[in-house]
């Protein structure tokens, strides 16, 4: 089977550098207010590449689209001359961050997108800095998916099961890998995950029907407690109300001249 002229060449090396070049030589895009949030470069990020990542690509590509929502799975997407169709997730990465865990697609989304072995899908992260509100872009990777590393991806527990990048830091890359090991390779990712998740949500079940009990339980202890107070409270005034009743009856047998002398 012909394979992608792009990512079994160094083309897919020339992209990289070319798109670390392009970011590098735009002005400023970014303000001193904009320039402490990672989403706000990030977009911007991915404006730029939306925009002028077309001819990055030279003649290999026949069509180019740019018009995606921001749920889809692409962000941008190209056919080659071979017909084969890319859809790329752009990424962002700012390097002085700790931690960074994206997440790159579902894990049924992907398996149903690649039953046609003509389909690739693309990994497109922008790893930069930041000095003041100069972005300077210090490395880029343009990869299919099934060149990264099982040792730096993990599966987020999000529907059927979200791929993401484990720490956006240390990112392991296997050229030219073989898309069809890579998929059974997730197959096995995944039937390891499902029954650890049952069990999971086993944990939970079962949490929850203890609070419920516990929850019944305090509701007749509570319950009881109110009876108690109402039945105290009652005992309480029971008495003084027999009393003042009784007084009354008395006074009414009391004739009433004779009151009036006792007044």
């Amino acid at each position: 089977m012909k394979k992608s002229q792009i990512f079994y060449t160094d083309k897919y090396k020339e992209v990289e550098q070319a798109t670390v070049m392009l970011i590098n030589s735009q002005p400023d895009f970014i303000s001193m207010r904009t320039a402490t949030s990672t989403r706000a470069v990030g977009d911007a990020i991915q404006t730029i590449l939306s925009e002028q990542f077309q001819p990055l690509l030279g003649d290999l590509c026949t069509e180019y689209s740019a018009a995606f929502a921001r749920r889809a799975m692409a962000d941008l997407a190209f056919t080659d001359k071979d017909g084969f169709y890319y859809v790329v997730d752009a990424k962002t990465h700012r390097l002085d961050t700790k931690f960074n865990m994206p997440n790159l697609t579902s894990v049924e989304r992907l398996a149903r997108f690649y039953e046609d072995d003509s389909n690739y899908f693309v990994i497109l992260i922008v790893k930069y800095e930041i000095e003041g509100t100069r972005v300077g872009v210090k490395q880029v990777h343009f990869i299919p998916i099934e060149f990264l590393g099982w040792d730096c991806l993990t599966i987020g527990a999000l529907g059927w099961g979200q791929i993401q990048i484990a720490n956006a830091n240390i990112i392991n890359i296997n050229e030219g890998y073989s898309r069809k090991r890579w998929m059974l390779e997730l197959c096995d990712v995944m039937i390891e995950f499902y029954p650890k998740e049952i069990g999971k949500i086993h944990e939970r079940l079962d949490y929850f029907k203890r609070v419920k009990n516990t929850g019944r339980r305090n509701l007749k202890y509570n319950q009881h407690r109110c009876l108690q107070m109402i039945s105290g409270i009652t005992s309480a005034f029971s008495r003084p109300l027999r009393s003042l009743a009784l007084a009354s009856r008395r006074l009414k047998r009391v004739p009433l001249a004779r009151s009036l002398r006792t007044g």
